[in-house]
């Protein structure tokens, strides 16, 4: 596995991460599901972190607040989200006053590796499909620990990939956007975690996750084809380099090659 990049290149990905999922190409793409799995894998993940009404969540890279929003409705918790993209955390407050939650989920423009949150102050904190997109792993891990009370529990789901990692075709900053890039196998996500403190509680496997991803963003491109191609094209969406991308990483998912992983780790009692 490659080194760590250098600040000002990993300042760079992040940024260009950052502005890629607040476009409208993406949200084409993707619709309301920004993390393979889509609500229902965020469900599951609740379910482990045991939450409690009335208990402060912290969701790290919230994008467009889906989750933000279905962790306060269902589990009747305080939630503040942080995503390093301005135009994303405008769009996510905006939605969360339509949906009437603007006094039980906040949001904020933040970064991973520097959370704009005081010491201990979440019960929990929920990070899906980003910390394979963060440049230095290790700081993002101890912020995660950092921002957590005592006894409270860390949930990730993320890609994963083999440990010879990507094929080519996938590497490079396309990959970055897509979110797998620099992704681990996941027993080094968890070895984050633990260097940084954390007790491991749960690994599950859901690499069909990314297959169904795949699937789904494929029929996306074919019904907007037929039904609505000036959307793609205001987009910005190549179809047909889409579409090859889209092959590769099916390829990769059948191969073993790319996952998809849950994690649930705790800080310890003091």
């Amino acid at each position: 596995m490659s080194a760590e990049p250098g600040p000002a290149w990993a300042d760079d990905v992040k940024a260009c991460c950052a502005a890629a999922y607040g476009t409208d190409a993406v949200a084409l793409l993707l619709g309301t599901a920004y993390h393979p799995g889509g609500l229902a894998l965020t469900r599951r993940l609740a379910g482990a972190l045991s939450l409690a009404p009335g208990q402060r969540v912290l969701d790290v890279a919230a994008g467009p607040g889906a989750t933000a929003r279905l962790l306060a409705l269902e589990h009747e918790v305080l939630v503040d989200g942080v995503d390093l993209g301005e135009h994303t955390v405008l769009s996510a407050r905006e939605a969360t006053v339509r949906a009437g939650l603007a006094e039980r989920v906040a949001f904020r423009v933040g970064d991973a590796e520097q959370l704009p949150v005081t010491d201990a102050g979440y019960d929990a904190l929920v990070c899906e499909c980003a910390l394979c997109t963060f440049p230095d792993k290790t700081v993002a891990a101890a912020e995660f620990a950092r921002a957590l009370r005592p006894g409270g529990r860390v949930g990730i789901t993320d890609v994963t990939v083999a440990p010879e990692g990507l094929p080519a075709e996938l590497a490079g900053i396309t990959g970055w956007v897509a979110c797998i890039a620099d992704a681990r196998p996941s027993a080094d996500y968890e070895q984050l975690l633990v260097d940084a403190g954390l007790r491991p509680l749960r690994r599950e496997r859901h690499d069909t996750a990314i297959a169904r991803m795949v699937d789904e963003i494929e029929a996306r491109i074919g019904m907007f084809e037929m039904t609505a191609p000036e959307r793609l094209a205001a987009a910005g969406v190549d179809a047909e380099a889409v579409r090859g991308y889209l092959v590769a990483a099916r390829r990769a998912v059948e191969a073993g090659t790319i996952g998809y992983t849950l994690l649930v780790a705790e800080k310890p009692a003091a």
